[in-house]
């Protein structure tokens, strides 16, 4: 994986931070998240990554950087509008339009109930209560989500959303489950071009304000292009798949990513990985 995929992943971010510069740093940001995208894909410490003799291959650093700097400045604003740069680069290729069909959807991302992380919270896991983290997700058919966000796993599925929601551009329909059937999550998305599309609710709608747009959802789940519409909800279970299930992939937090930061930072290196991945297979299948 590493031979197939750290080329990629080195020249596009080398190419990325040309158009960057930070003043009064003697360890440029590049350097900052080609070392952290290392160690994210061999699943091991910053630490690890920060020892020249780890680094087996010539696309590398000349210079590495320490530990307590990765830990200062890896996950602050200025670095992270590289990480972002290099997030667009990957997501807009040239020949990778947004689908017409996006899939709005969460992963759990659980730690030890014992953990004393204190970020993490308790909330609704896989199977059951959990205490840890969420990865809320917008995919629309490209290598990487046309949004997404950590957030401890006390926060509901529909707050964020909307936070996913309002980064969207473009437009078509944005499938999502029964959690996020929210009168205003309707009216926002159609404000950014997109029709929600959730199951049938149970129940009578009862007298408070209801959205057209989702009474619009409701018509179209008791048609027939409806049903056979929100049945592609069901390829998110492959886009998480294809997330998690290769070497270097998004698996259970490791014990040493702990803190909201570094579990944001440390799932925004498995997203690029994932992402030079679909774009080195060319598996890039609309949704």
């Amino acid at each position: 994986m590493e031979r197939e995929l750290w080329p990629l992943l080195y020249r596009t971010v080398r190419e990325v931070a040309a158009g960057f510069s930070q003043k009064y740093v003697q360890i440029p940001g590049w350097v900052l998240v080609v070392t952290m995208l290392w160690a994210a894909v061999h699943d091991r410490p910053v630490s690890w990554a920060c020892n020249k003799a780890n680094w087996h291959t010539r696309l590398r650093p000349w210079r590495l950087p320490s530990r307590a700097t990765m830990t200062r400045r890896v996950d602050k604003v200025a670095v992270g509008l590289l990480w972002r740069a290099v997030e667009q680069r990957l997501r807009e290729l040239p020949g990778t339009p947004p689908s017409l069909v996006a899939l709005l959807d969460g992963k759990a991302l659980p730690v030890s109930g014992v953990s004393k992380d204190p970020d993490a919270r308790w909330g609704r896991g896989v199977g059951g209560m959990a205490k840890g983290y969420k990865l809320h997700t917008v995919w629309a058919g490209r290598p990487l989500p046309e949004a997404w966000e950590v957030a401890p796993l006390n926060v509901s599925e529909k707050a964020a959303a909307r936070h996913l929601i309002a980064q969207l551009a473009g437009g078509g329909y944005l499938l999502a489950d029964g959690n996020y059937d929210a009168n205003y999550l309707f009216d926002q998305a159609y404000r950014h071009g997109y029709q929600l599309v959730t199951p049938l609710p149970d129940g009578s709608l009862g007298h408070h304000y209801q959205s057209q747009h989702r009474l619009r959802s409701i018509a179209l789940m008791g048609t027939r292009f409806g049903q056979e519409l929100y049945a592609l909800r069901s390829r998110i279970e492959r886009l998480y798949g294809n997330v998690t299930s290769f070497g270097g992939g998004l698996g259970p937090l490791p014990a040493w990513v702990r803190g909201l930061d570094r579990v944001r930072t440390w799932v925004w290196a498995k997203l690029l990985i994932n992402g030079a991945r679909m774009v080195k297979h060319k598996d890039l299948r609309k949704v």
